[in-house]
C-alpha cells in the first residue's frame, strides 16, 4: 500500500501456448520471481511453500489448461 493507493504485483502470469481443438486455451502459469509480502504470516500459520514456487529454482508450475 502506498498512502491511500493499494498496489498489487503478479507473482505468477499465464503464458497462452494456443488453443485446442475445444477452443479452450493452453498454457502454463510461471513464476514472477517476485515473493509475496505476507509469507511470513503464512509461515507462521503453518503454510509452509518451497521457494521454486515463486520462481526460487528450477521448478516450475505447468498446466495444460485454463478455465
Amino acid at each position: 500500500m502506498e498512502g491511500d493507493i493499494v498496489t498489487l504485483t503478479d507473482i505468477f502470469r499465464f503464458e497462452q501456448t494456443g488453443v485446442d481443438t475445444d477452443g479452450k486455451v493452453l498454457g502454463e502459469l510461471k513464476p514472477t520471481g517476485i515473493r509475496p509480502l505476507f509469507m511470513p504470516r503464512l509461515e507462521a500459520a503453518g503454510f509452509k511453500l518451497p521457494p521454486q514456487v515463486f520462481g526460487f529454482g528450477d521448478v516450475s508450475l505447468q498446466g495444460k489448461r485454463r478455465r
